[in-house]
């Protein structure tokens, strides 16, 4: 088994909130890393699936339940299923307030879980269970691999490409025609599969809702609101341009992503790397994989950002603390990268300090020039990360 960062994250929260929700999309690893959280924890622990008819007959009265194991630590996996149990699990918290009193599993965010947001506010602590990440296959696997296959666990250790299509297959069967409608949108699975499909071949793009609109037949208010609830479950990441006060014209329009890099292979019809270097969205991916790894590695309090110009100055990722730039990155295939003028004036207009080229393979990070280091994603993340954060 992967040992996940988030677990001793977890474990910390545990100690100091009464709930504490793991998020994140089906498959990610969510019930496996409650399940190991069972043998660092001192208290009993009670597991609930509510997928499973015997685990909902316990719940048939919830308050006596919760009453009798109240000394006990009770995981429930898949809560958006039975959304009154929030008010109950609120009572109980408020009559005994003692840390690590439950764990709740869900695959949606907590704006879809608007129930646990107003009945448990100021008593869980919400954690997302992101995708593999470098750090935690460092040494298990190259980075190639999970790149290529994905970062949902099962499709990552798959070595057959054939079981990886059938997996990604079900997996978004699954989703469109079960999953989603059981979180409050229904829509025709035929359309919301078209939909992942343009998303996939707009990937690392600008978002134009008029394009997608008239592609699906569908208004771009309504566009908009099924790009959301993707992004919502976890699926997409809309990546939004810096505004800053400069006297520039800038894009005002997000950038869309898969979240996950095989998933977007699936949907490309790429099984293999060598498919890979011979496809025209070979730059996107890479672009799309190293900023979803970058952004599940920053600190509390560090926003993600693009920044791009009328007049051409461009940086792939923006990173900033409040109103001041702490890092510019610019994403590139390449193994000898050069610095382009788009990205030099991006320097110059947000006078940033930190700034990288990353790159797929690269032994040791090196300095391009006085102001740009050069490095892979790995390096950045373990090396670089540190040091500008301190």
């Amino acid at each position: 088994m992967i040992s996940r960062l988030l677990h001793t994250r977890i474990l910390k929260l545990l100690d100091h909130f009464p709930a504490v929700a793991i998020l994140g999309p089906r498959q990610i690893g969510k019930t496996t890393l409650a399940k190991s959280l069972i043998t660092a924890f001192v208290r009993k622990v009670i597991y609930l699936d509510l997928e499973l008819p015997s685990d909902i007959a316990k719940l048939t009265n919830a308050q006596i339940f919760f009453e009798t194991n109240k000394e006990a630590c009770i995981i429930i996996d898949e809560i958006q299923r039975r959304p009154d149990l929030f008010p109950v699990m609120r009572s109980m918290i408020d009559r005994d307030r003692n840390p690590g009193r439950f764990i709740i599993l869900g695959s949606a965010s907590p704006e879809l879980l608007k129930q646990s947001s107003e009945s448990l506010a100021g008593r869980i602590a919400y954690t997302e269970l992101t995708g593999l990440l470098i750090p935690e296959i460092e040494g298990v696997s190259p980075v190639n691999n999970l790149w290529v296959n994905g970062q949902f666990p099962e499709p990552f250790i798959l070595d057959d490409p054939e079981l990886r299509r059938l997996w990604y297959h079900s997996f978004i069967l699954t989703y469109i025609e079960r999953d989603i409608p059981l979180l409050g949108l229904s829509v025709d699975p035929l359309l919301l599969n078209r939909m992942l499909q343009m998303v996939a071949h707009n990937h690392a793009m600008l978002l134009n809702h008029a394009n997608f609109a008239r592609s699906l037949a569908i208004s771009s208010p309504t566009v908009s609101k099924y790009i959301g609830f993707f992004e919502r479950v976890f699926l997409f990441r809309l990546l939004h341009p810096w505004h800053a006060n400069l006297k520039k014209r800038l894009v005002k329009s997000p950038k869309i992503y898969l979240r996950d890099s095989g998933m977007l292979h699936h949907l490309l019809g790429i099984d293999v790397l060598n498919q890979l270097f011979g496809h025209p969205m070979l730059g996107n991916s890479w672009e799309g994989f190293v900023i979803e790894q970058v952004i599940n590695a920053l600190p509390v309090g560090i926003l993600p950002f693009f920044f791009r110009t009328a007049e051409g100055a461009e940086c792939d990722l923006v990173l900033s603390r409040g109103a001041d730039v702490v890092a510019c990155i610019e994403i590139k295939f390449a193994d000898a990268p050069r610095t382009t003028k788009g990205f030099t004036t991006a320097i110059a207009d947000l006078k940033c300090k930190n700034n990288f080229i990353i790159i797929p393979n690269c032994d040791e990070s090196y300095l391009l020039n006085d102001h740009i280091s050069v490095c892979d994603p790995a390096r950045f993340i373990l090396d670089f990360l540190p040091r500008i954060w301190g």
